[in-house]
């Protein structure tokens, strides 16, 4: 299922942007924005073919298909242990909409909200662009237990929001329960509405296991917006679709209202609903398999990263990237990409500011979400570079 015959190139050259295998140049491997290679489970290509079969595609309700809300409401319950209420699930066109609508929603200019660094460029940017400031609360690759000493300083009278990258793109760390239940404790005493990106919370490798945040208790609960999407655990991301799950009525009122859905000036696209449909309520088999291969490819990439002098990499505790230090080659992240791609013909993301913040200097991002013929000649060229 997830073996070097299962990449179709001529289909990832024709249709695999964003930075991949039809961004770059011909010849080059492309282990740059986490998107899997594979091609989905035939579960969801079937759902959408059957319904495309029908030959209609109309208008959907601007909330959300009512099956979509539905399974997003089972997942939330049973998968994540949240008290989900289907009338409380919106459907976005993405998890990074979803991410930039609750920021749109909740924050105005002169307004503050903490994120990571290093954490995923979205996060500022959805920011930054209402007009309110990022503040940034450090957390190191490697960091094994978070205490989050420092971050009640970061907290002004301006403070809005806390922003929750769990697991915590690009680093891969996962947060345990005890981490988790000392950051909601810091929310519910300033009263500060929490973001918890969970679009990654299903690529946990095993001992680790995942908490969401709104799961502690109801009090964390009433305060936290959870986000999620389906373009990493089902390879959906052209299909664009994601959901959010609101903690009361009067707070999805306040973020539909802001979502332009209601107008048909924004809303989400009714295949991405008919497939995540799926992915939800029957490729849950494809998913487990995924998880198995994902881990799989990680050791090999770690390993084989540790193996090139100058490269030090920890294993990811879940995404499927790995953010490996290159600080020992006296290169710059810049450099270190530069030289890869140039002399190894392999593409990935240097630790810059744009992506992933100022803490992010000093190292590399490669996702290893496809085959273990081609990561292993990608992660071949690069010890190439630097032998």
């Amino acid at each position: 299922m997830f073996e070097n015959q299962s990449v179709n190139h001529g289909i990832l050259e024709r249709y695999a942007y964003n930075l991949r295998w039809a961004a770059v140049e011909s010849g080059t491997i492309p282990l740059t924005a986490a998107d899997p290679d594979f091609p989905c489970a035939p579960q969801i290509s079937e759902a959408v073919q059957k319904w495309a079969k029908d030959s209609y595609f109309c208008y959907g309700p601007p909330e959300g298909l009512p099956d979509f809300r539905v399974q997003m409401a089972r997942f939330f319950d049973e998968k994540r242990g949240i008290a989900a209420v289907e009338s409380r699930v919106l459907a976005v066109d993405s998890a990074a909409y979803g991410i930039y609508l609750v920021c749109k929603t909740l924050l105005t200019a002169g307004d503050e909200a903490i994120i990571f660094d290093p954490v995923d460029f979205l996060f500022r940017y959805s920011i930054e662009t209402v007009g309110a400031t990022a503040v940034t609360y450090p957390i190191p690759a490697g960091t094994e237990t978070e205490t989050w000493e420092g971050l009640e300083a970061k907290i002004t009278p301006r403070t809005r929001l806390i922003c929750l990258c769990n697991p915590l793109n690009p680093t891969g760390k996962v947060f345990t329960e005890s981490e988790l239940t000392q950051l909601a404790d810091i929310a519910v005493k300033h009263n500060l509405t929490i973001l918890s990106d969970e679009i990654w919370s299903d690529i946990v490798f095993k001992p680790h296991v995942y908490t969401s945040i709104a799961s502690l208790d109801h009090a964390v609960a009433q305060l936290t917006i959870t986000v999620t999407g389906f373009s990493k655990s089902y390879g959906l991301a052209g299909l664009r679709i994601g959901a959010l799950h609101a903690p009361s009525d009067a707070m999805f009122s306040k973020l539909f209202a802001a979502s332009l859905h209601q107008s048909t000036v924004h809303g989400i696209n009714t295949a991405g609903q008919i497939a995540a449909t799926a992915a939800l309520s029957g490729a849950q088999d494809w998913l487990a398999a995924f998880i198995i291969h994902l881990q799989k490819m990680r050791d090999i990439c770690t390993s084989e990263l540790n193996t090139i002098k100058g490269f030090k990499c920890i294993p990811p505790q879940g995404c499927y990237v790995a953010f490996a230090n290159i600080t020992g080659t006296g290169l710059s992240s810049t450099e270190v990409a530069e030289r890869i791609r140039k002399e190894g013909k392999v593409a990935i993301v240097p630790g810059l500011k744009q992506w992933f913040g100022e803490k992010a200097e000093g190292y590399i991002r490669l996702s290893f979400a496809t085959s273990e013929a081609i990561l292993s000649d990608a992660l071949l060229r690069i010890k190439n570079c630097f032998e």
